[in-house]
């Protein structure tokens, strides 16, 4: 009998500590927007934002608890009686709300910013749980800046905070101090010495500031950590929160390390960054994992040779499995022979080998010259180089009319420069039709 997957619960916090990124702050509309696709992408949590912050977050976390029904709903709150009675005021029609409190725990947060002592919070953090509690059945506690807090003094607030009712613990790493040893340890020692624990789930909140945020989520999950804090494309506070599409790929595409599932529907992650991203007019950066326009873009000529031949030598997903139309090669100085024969044929020329030979020299000291090859340019130098009349056997020759008009129409109508021939791989992805091999080992010296 096959053993039941272990659920990863993924709480997602674009709406709330995503919009604290400066620049990225959402209206009402925009927050409930993204809240459908959120729903969409199948988070199991959506923290709205927080009620007490303005009238404006109030009105939108009341919006998205009235009209989103399937996922939690969640509203933070400082560890006070406004607070929590304002975020309560927003999620009571929600069909699922949850409080979420939090108070910070470390010394340096204690005393130069709560200006309390360590019994103080203790007995705030309680408190506070309680009231919550007392209106919503669904509490999540976070003692912020944990990584930085005494780890004995940590566990006393967590059992408090269990004793008082909170059903959630959140360890965040609000200051993204940690590393991934040193998070998986704590949350294992959590796990060993907070009485109660065994009653409540743990979850991993993590920014980035040393770039390390889906590496510590990742070591908190491998410790007995069962929900993940994240947002899209791993907006937040200065450099960031966890990234949910990372955090849930790499469960998926490395399954015999990470042997958790997620509810994510995989093929709304694009999707949901690209809307995130017009909402905030912040693009996402080129080389981002999993939703940078250059995580499924090949430019080098080993790499394009590869991937038309089979995606699986150069990709570890799919780009259809993250909801991207298609792999996309880019022309460059290094792409190979191989690419730019078939960028050709989709613009209606096809080159015996020495016109080949030529075009591509000529092709690589433009690239050189000019970064990216668009089809404009590369139409121009096949004018250039090769013109018909000055030859009684012309070295190019184009398609017939039909095929010619129709690879044309299919260049305008996509971005995608390279889409792939109609074979499939072990993914179930197309693969392109096999070509004439004799070039491949020249292919492979020009991408080095």
């Amino acid at each position: 009998m096959a053993t039941e997957q272990v659920r990863i619960t993924v709480f997602d916090t674009t709406l709330r500590d995503g919009e604290q990124s400066p620049g990225c702050s959402m209206n009402h509309q925009e927050k409930l927007r993204l809240a459908h696709q959120l729903d969409r992408l199948g988070v199991d949590v959506i923290e709205a934002g927080f009620p007490i912050a303005s009238d404006g977050d109030y009105e939108a976390v009341k919006a998205v608890a009235a009209v989103i029904r399937r996922p939690i709903i969640a509203g933070l709150a400082r560890a006070c009686r406004p607070d929590i009675e304002r975020a309560w005021e927003a999620l009571q029609d929600a069909a699922r709300p949850r409080i979420h409190v939090f108070l910070a725990t470390s010394d340096i947060h204690l005393q130069y910013k709560l200006r309390i002592n360590r019994e103080q919070c203790l007995a705030q953090a309680r408190e506070a749980v309680s009231l919550a509690k007392s209106l919503c059945a669904d509490v999540e506690f976070s003692p912020e800046d944990a990584t930085r807090t005494d780890p004995d003094f940590l566990c006393r607030v967590l059992e408090a905070v269990v004793e008082a009712g909170a059903t959630t613990l959140n360890i965040p790493d609000t200051v993204g101090y940690t590393v991934p040893s040193e998070f998986g340890a704590l949350i294992a020692t959590i796990r060993r010495r907070v009485k109660g624990i065994e009653n409540v789930t743990i979850s991993a909140h993590c920014h980035n500031d040393l770039g390390m945020a889906v590496a510590n989520t990742m070591a908190a999950i491998a410790a007995g950590a069962r929900q993940v804090e994240c947002t899209i494309n791993g907006i937040g506070e200065r450099a960031g929160n966890a990234s949910l599409e990372e955090i849930v790929m790499a469960i998926r595409v490395r399954h015999d390390q990470y042997p958790y599932q997620t509810g994510i529907a995989g093929e709304q992650i694009f999707p949901a960054s690209q809307m995130l991203s017009e909402i905030t007019g912040v693009p996402v950066q080129p080389n981002k994992a999993v939703t940078g326009r250059n995580a499924f873009a090949h430019e080098a000529g080993i790499h394009q040779d590869g991937v038309l031949k089979n995606p699986l030598t150069y990709e570890i997903m799919t780009p259809q499995s993250v909801g991207v139309p298609d792999s996309k090669l880019v022309l460059g100085k290094h792409s190979g022979r191989h690419a730019l024969a078939i960028r050709c044929e989709q613009l209606g020329y096809q080159f015996d080998r020495r016109a080949l030979d030529d075009i591509y020299r000529r092709f690589v000291r433009l690239a050189d010259k000019i970064k990216h090859v668009e089809d404009h340019h590369l139409l121009e130098l096949i004018r250039d180089t090769h013109k018909p009349a000055a030859s009684a056997t012309p070295l190019f020759e184009p398609l017939p009319a039909a095929v010619a008009a129709a690879a044309n129409a299919s260049a305008q109508e996509s971005p995608r420069p390279f889409p792939l021939a109609p074979q499939t791989n072990a993914f179930g992805v197309p693969l392109p039709v096999p070509g004439d091999q004799h070039h491949d080992q020249e292919d492979y010296l020009w991408g080095v």
